[in-house]
């Protein structure tokens, strides 16, 4: 009994260490996960037409792709998903060009071409930094169009909460950074561990604007039910969700519509 008890013990204090390590593990890799940042050589993009740069703080710059908008029209400035960069973003830009839209996006630091590193506040810096893009070129307040995908959805959230935004469009929004750890990691203390949370669920009720949530129903990455539940936060939002979309091709199916739809009315209130 004695002996078992000591290898009972022994156990308990292995799997406890392989469990600390793996949660060490997760912390200092979290970054890494949460942004795959695709990279692209400078002449990809700098010098081609809509491409330029605007200014962070430290001497850093992020790249962007600006398309204007004909007189009186509304902007659509764009935050991409963990797995996209600027250059993908070119097509999604000419169509709401198509639609009498203009298009700014803005790339993350440590994405693309841009120098830096991503973080949580790295985004948001790379976001403002737009915004004063924007006004620059004249560009009012009440014609913004505040947009994300994926993980760029919790930097419009952010935006909109910092008072920016006449509308907003979430494409497969989730409810925070920490509740999408517990679902992809359920047996680690995700609420501990994450560092970039993105509390977009909690940010939600403060929003006032009018907000469009579109989200694939079969979304095998953030969950329908996840786009759902951010939507009945909001004050004034409207759930559409896309029959056969997943998480990567909600937009190209009947999405795309809706997002225009939005956009395109961003400044008559209907």
């Amino acid at each position: 009994m004695q002996r078992f008890r000591r290898l009972l013990m022994a156990f308990v204090f292995i799997t406890g260490m392989l469990y600390f390590a793996l949660c060490a593990l997760t912390f200092a890799a979290q970054r890494s996960l949460i942004y795959p940042a695709p990279r692209s050589e400078p002449e990809a993009l700098r010098g081609r037409p809509g491409f330029g740069q605007v200014p962070l703080a430290a001497g850093l710059s992020v790249d962007t792709f600006y398309l204007p908008a004909p007189p009186g029209a509304p902007t659509v400035l764009h935050f991409h998903g963990n797995g996209e960069q600027l250059l993908g973003q070119r097509g999604l830009g000419q169509l709401l060009g198509d639609a009498g839209v203009g298009f700014l996006a803005v790339e993350y630091p440590g994405y693309g071409a841009s120098g830096g590193s991503p973080s949580e506040a790295g985004l948001y810096a790379a976001a403002e930094a737009a915004l004063q893009f924007l006004r620059e070129q004249g560009v009012k307040p009440e014609q913004v169009v505040l947009s994300g995908r994926s993980l760029g959805t919790g930097v419009a959230v952010e935006m909109a909460r910092r008072g920016y935004g006449a509308r907003m469009v979430l494409v497969a929004p989730y409810t925070s950074m920490v509740a999408m750890g517990q679902r992809l990691l359920p047996f680690l203390p995700a609420t501990l561990l994450v560092r970039d949370r993105f509390e977009s669920l909690t940010k939600a009720p403060g929003i006032t604007i009018p907000v469009l949530v579109i989200h694939g129903e079969q979304d095998e990455v953030v969950p329908v039910d996840m786009g759902r539940t951010l939507g009945q936060r909001f004050p004034h939002a409207t759930v559409v969700t896309v029959p056969r979309a997943g998480h990567n091709d909600v937009l190209e199916q009947d999405g795309l519509k809706e997002f225009a739809r939005l956009a395109t009315f961003a400044l008559d209130g209907t």
